[in-house]
């Protein structure tokens, strides 16, 4: 078995209870503008600020909900196309070769921001992790986030 490792998270994970606020919130509220790709009725597409490769994206309700049971039918339809829609934008834009779609719910299944659900979707594309973050901590990215969230909203269905 392989291993992604992704020590460069851990800066987000030491900080994560301290920070104030909801990042879903704050985007919902117009906070963190260029990091939004798509906002729908019920749901947006948020880029990740610490990504785990270029692309990767988070699809969450406009609602702060923290359990995935409190989301009505439309919340979780609308989640659910946007998370579609956000893989053939993907697809336009850059081409991956699979992706990782899922949900972290709890701290111990690796949820960052606990009160506020969110699906990750992360394009992956083979020989996407080298050995910078292993050997210096280092995570590299070969694209700009503003870059990114222009070439996916450009790339929306």
């Amino acid at each position: 078995m392989k291993q992604l490792w992704a020590p460069w998270r851990l800066e987000y994970i030491k900080t994560a209870d301290d920070q104030p606020g909801c990042i879903f919130c704050a985007a919902v509220e117009g906070e963190n503008e260029e990091l939004v790709v798509q906002r729908g009725r019920h749901s947006l597409v948020l880029l990740n600020k610490f990504p785990y490769t270029s692309g990767h994206v988070m699809v969450a309700p406009l609602r702060h909900v923290g359990e995935l049971g409190e989301l009505d039918d439309e919340e979780v339809l609308e989640l659910h196309r946007l998370t579609s829609a956000g893989i053939g934008a993907l697809a336009e834009a850059y081409a991956p070769q699979g992706y990782n779609i899922g949900w972290n719910l709890g701290r111990i299944a690796g949820a960052g921001v606990l009160d506020h659900i969110h699906l990750h979707v992360v394009p992956r594309w083979a020989g996407d992790t080298n050995f910078m973050p292993v050997l210096a901590d280092v995570k590299v990215l070969p694209e700009h986030l503003a870059e990114t969230r222009r070439k996916l909203a450009a790339a929306w269905p």
